[in-house]
C-alpha cells in the first residue's frame, strides 16, 4: 500500500482574525446606535396618538398615517416646506457662485494686499456665529429685512469655509490652463465661466450638499427672521407646533417628511460627492 506525500504549501485555515471582528463589531454598534432614533422617529410618525413608553414605539400594531394627514390639515407645512426650500436653494446658489468667485480671484489674481485680505477673511471663521446675530438682526431690522426671503437669504452669503475650500481646490489647476486662454483671446469673464468653473465640479457638488443640508436645518437665524407664521421655514414651524396642543405623532410626522428633501439631496450628489473625495486624497 502507498501512502501520498503531503502537499509541501497545504493551505492552513486560520481563525478569523480578532482584530477584524472587534472592527465589524464596533461598526455594528455605531450601525445600529445611528438607526435608532432614526426608526424611533419613523415609528412614533405612525402612530396615531403619541406613545407612553418605549415598547410601544417599536410595536408594530396600530400603525397608519393619520398623524402625516393630520399634520397637514392642521399646520402650514406645505408653506413652511417652500419656505425651507427657497431658503436653502436660492443660498446654495448664491453661495456658490461668490465663493467660487472669490476662490477664482485669491487663487490666481494678482492684486494688491491679496494675502492680507484672504487671511482677514478667514479669520471670520475664528468668530462665532452666535457674536454676530444680534448686530445683523438690529441691521437687517434697520432695513425693513424682517419677516422677508431676502433678509432672510443675504446675511448668509458670505462663507468664509466655502471661500477657503474654493480657494484651495482653484489653486490646482494648472496656470498654463489659463495663460493659453488669454493668449486665445479670452476675457476674464469666460475664463472663469468656461474653463475655471466647469474644472471645479466635485468640489461645487461636495459644497452644494453641505450648503443644503446647513441652510436646511438652520433653526437660529430663522427662528429671529422669519417671525410670522407665512415665513416660517419647517425647522422652525415644526418647533412651534410642540408649544400648542400637537401631539407628538404630529411632530414626528413633520420631523420625517422633513428628511426626505435633504436624503434626495444627497442621493443625487453622492457620486459628485464620493469623487471630490477621491480627488483630494490622489493629491
Amino acid at each position: 500500500m502507498t501512502t501520498l506525500p503531503a502537499a509541501p504549501h497545504a493551505r492552513v485555515r486560520r481563525g478569523p482574525d480578532r482584530s477584524r471582528v472587534a472592527t465589524y463589531a464596533a461598526l455594528l454598534l455605531a450601525t445600529v446606535a445611528t438607526l435608532v432614533p432614526f426608526l424611533m422617529m419613523l415609528m412614533v410618525s405612525l402612530k396615531p396618538a403619541g406613545i407612553d413608553g418605549l415598547g410601544e414605539a417599536f410595536s408594530l400594531s396600530g400603525l397608519s398615517l393619520e398623524s402625516y394627514h393630520r399634520i397637514f390639515a392642521s399646520a402650514n407645512v406645505i408653506g413652511w416646506t417652500v419656505n425651507s426650500l427657497i431658503y436653502s436653494v436660492v443660498s446654495v446658489v448664491l453661495v456658490l457662485l461668490f465663493a467660487s468667485m472669490a476662490g477664482y480671484a485669491f487663487a490666481k489674481k494678482r492684486f494688491p494686499g491679496k494675502e492680507g485680505l484672504f487671511w482677514t477673511f478667514l479669520a471670520m471663521l475664528m468668530v462665532p456665529g452666535q457674536i454676530t446675530l444680534i448686530p445683523l438682526f438690529i441691521i437687517l431690522s434697520a432695513m425693513n429685512g424682517i419677516d422677508t426671503h431676502w433678509g432672510l437669504i443675504i446675511p448668509t452669503v458670505a462663507n468664509a469655509q466655502a471661500v477657503f475650500l474654493m480657494r484651495q481646490f482653484i489653486a490646482g489647476i494648472p496656470d498654463e490652463l489659463i495663460e493659453a486662454a488669454r493668449i486665445d483671446g479670452a476675457s476674464e469673464w469666460r475664463i472663469y465661466w468656461q474653463i475655471i468653473l466647469p474644472q471645479t465640479g466635485p468640489i461645487l457638488a461636495t459644497l452644494g450638499t453641505f450648503v443644503f443640508l446647513w441652510h436646511w436645518n438652520d433653526f437660529l437665524w430663522p427662528l429671529l427672521v422669519a417671525q410670522g407664521d407665512s415665513m416660517r421655514t419647517l425647522t422652525v414651524g415644526l418647533a412651534a407646533l410642540q408649544t400648542q396642543n400637537v401631539n407628538t405623532s404630529e411632530v414626528m410626522a413633520g420631523t420625517a417628511l422633513s428628511f426626505i428633501p435633504t436624503f434626495l439631496v444627497f442621493l443625487l450628489l453622492q457620486r459628485y460627492f464620493v469623487r471630490s473625495i477621491m480627488t483630494s486624497g490622489l493629491k
